[in-house]
């Protein structure tokens, strides 16, 4: 599976995270669905996660799709 590398700002400070795309594809879908950009869903994720950055994005991405966080 491919990994796609992206820019994203968290508190004014630029950081990359790499992801595979299928995860980055949910986690656009679920910023659309709230209205919100992919920075500010990240920003979001960030300031509620435990581990690194990376899982937290793909804990957040396989939930929503499961249906286990609103929309």
């Amino acid at each position: 599976m491919t990994l796609r590398k992206r820019s994203v700002l968290i508190a004014g400070h630029p950081t990359s995270v790499t992801l595979e795309e299928p995860f980055w594809e949910t986690l656009k879908d679920m910023a659309v669905a709230r209205s919100l950009s992919i920075n500010a869903l990240v920003e979001e994720i960030d300031g509620n996660r435990d581990g690194n950055l990376s899982s937290a994005l793909r804990v957040a991405a396989l939930l929503w799709v499961k249906g286990k966080v609103p929309a």
